[in-house]
């Protein structure tokens, strides 16, 4: 007959928070080990790729890395990837100059009239 566990948690349920493995240890016994969930990495907000440079952990986790862990040091740093925060500040540029343009457009044709 097989050797019988204990669980260590209260909760019997096979639900995902409540995986376990039963292991063998080295005096002979098999213990219940509780697996944690595994992480998914943090994504982009534009593309949804994954952000590099930030790790892959649990929620909770993140409240007791460092600022530096969280973040890459650059604009939109934990929340845009580095593709898509070039393309924001590219078309920003772009935007700008166009309504630099228009105004001194707008100038010229003023000047002309009079």
């Amino acid at each position: 007959m097989a050797q019988r566990v204990t669980l260590r948690k209260r909760q019997p349920y096979n639900t995902t928070s409540n995986r376990r493995r039963v292991v063998k240890t080295p005096g002979g016994k098999l213990v219940v080990h509780h697996i944690k969930k595994r992480a998914a990495n943090p994504k982009c907000g534009d593309c949804g790729v994954d952000i590099a440079g930030v790790p892959a952990l649990r929620p909770r986790k993140y409240a007791t890395l460092s600022k530096r862990q969280k973040t890459v040091n650059r604009a939109y740093g934990g929340s845009c990837c580095s593709l898509c925060t070039k393309q924001r500040i590219t078309r920003a540029f772009l935007i700008e100059e166009a309504t630099i343009v228009k105004r001194v457009l707008k100038a010229k044709a003023a000047t002309v009239k009079k």
